[in-house]
């Protein structure tokens, strides 16, 4: 089912199905209907430009104040540091180059998820960032395979051009 966007702020059409026809959720148990259907719980959000995952942009959901995550689980946490700055990843092969947001995750995160466990806060100091492991849930797929938008969104990461070669005789 396409998308249907409205006004901004209003409600639009995603294609959630009821949690009782999801294929995750058993339809005959009682407790099913406590739970929030996804069309309740999304519909007020703004849409992702593509239709995998479960359809929300979460990065604009969050600067433009429909949801309010919360930094810490327990009292005295820290708040997330927001870290306003991009890395570039290079190493690449034939397809467009890494755009890592620091920005983007840490309005969510503190440093301390990612660093030092998954990545060493030097770039180009953390062996095996490649899509192998990333797709067997390491270092991004930690979280891009779980709970954060798709791996098959692959722009969303390689989004940056390299500049065409001209060669010379």
């Amino acid at each position: 089912m396409p998308l249907v966007m409205a006004l901004a702020g209003t409600a639009w059409a995603g294609s959630w199905l009821p949690l009782a026809k999801d294929g995750e959720h058993d339809p005959s148990d009682p407790g099913l209907r406590l739970l929030q259907e996804p069309a309740a719980a999304l519909s007020e959000l703004p849409p992702t430009r593509d239709t995998v995952g479960n359809e929300v942009d979460w990065i604009k959901a969050l600067q433009r104040h429909y949801i309010h995550p919360r930094s810490r689980i327990l009292p005295g946490g820290k708040k997330p540091f927001v870290f306003n700055h991009d890395v570039i990843m290079r190493k690449t092969g034939a397809m467009p180059m890494v755009r890592f947001s620091h920005k983007a995750h840490t309005e969510w995160m503190t440093c301390g998820m990612c660093h030092d466990a998954l990545f060493k806060q030097k770039a180009g100091a953390t062996p095996g960032v490649n899509m192998y492991a990333i797709l067997h849930g390491k270092k991004c797929g930690r979280c891009h395979a779980a709970v954060a938008f798709p791996l098959t969104e692959c722009k969303r990461c390689h989004s940056v051009l390299r500049k065409q070669s001209v060669l010379r005789k």
